[in-house]
């Protein structure tokens, strides 16, 4: 697992300072056609690569919406695979509503996958051998397993 850390301290949700005992791990996509990580995480650390707009989500409210997860999943600026860690992992993300299960947010770890155009096999197998290794890794740190580990749409 190639995991590098840029806090988003900028971002409401880091700064509201709610924890959670992490229960689960919610797996989200971006469903969007880009898979770099410089899209939404930011600001450059040398790796991730300039930005042409400033619309990452490392500030107050991006885009005016109240959102945060606790990792992205994506391509670096030389192409190679990371997870960039902008959470910590038992602060209180804002990464999915409430239900009829109550607020995912209150109890589960979260990341996004950044997508490209669902064209490129390598890459797909590169951003899937990384989220299942976050996934080991969360589960080891918080005595997880795989059923704690739900898509955004079980949540």
């Amino acid at each position: 697992m190639n995991l590098r850390k840029l806090i988003f301290t900028n971002n409401a949700c880091f700064k509201a300072g709610r924890t959670i005992i992490p229960k689960g791990i919610m797996v989200h996509s971006t469903g969007a056609n880009n898979p770099n990580l410089k899209r939404y995480v930011g600001p450059d650390d040398g790796l991730l690569g300039k930005k042409q707009y400033n619309n990452h989500w490392n500030q107050d409210k991006p885009g005016g919406r109240q959102v945060c997860v606790h990792a992205f999943i994506g391509k670096l600026a030389n192409g190679t695979v990371a997870t960039y860690q902008t959470l910590p992992w038992n602060h209180r993300g804002w990464h999915c509503g409430s239900g009829s299960k109550g607020s995912g947010n209150d109890s589960y770890i979260s990341f996004e996958l950044c997508e490209d155009g669902l064209t490129d096999a390598s890459y797909f197998n590169k951003v899937y051998k990384e989220a299942v290794e976050l996934c080991v890794y969360l589960c080891k740190q918080y005595g997880l397993t795989e059923k704690d580990i739900i898509g955004h749409y079980e949540g």
